[in-house]
C-alpha cells in the first residue's frame, strides 16, 4: 500500500497545484505540506480542512485514506 504522503504529492501533482498553493488553500505552512509528503508527519485537520482538502484535490476522502 502507498503511503499517505505518496498519494497525497500525486493528487496534489494531478490538480496541478504546487506545494505552496495547497498550504495557502489548507492555511498551513508549506514546510506542513512538505513533512506530510515526505511522511515525517500525518496531517492533524479538522474536519473542515480534510474536507477541504479532498474537494481541493477533487478527490474522497477514501482515496485520500488509500482505502479506494
Amino acid at each position: 500500500m502507498e503511503s499517505f504522503g505518496k498519494r497525497l504529492k500525486q493528487y496534489r501533482e494531478a490538480a496541478s497545484l504546487t506545494q505552496r498553493e495547497l498550504a495557502a488553500r489548507l492555511d498551513v505552512t508549506i514546510t506542513t505540506v512538505q513533512n506530510w509528503e515526505a511522511d515525517r508527519y500525518l496531517p492533524r485537520l479538522t474536519p473542515q480542512q480534510t474536507q477541504l482538502l479532498c474537494q481541493t484535490l477533487g478527490i474522497s476522502l477514501d482515496d485520500l485514506a488509500g482505502e479506494s
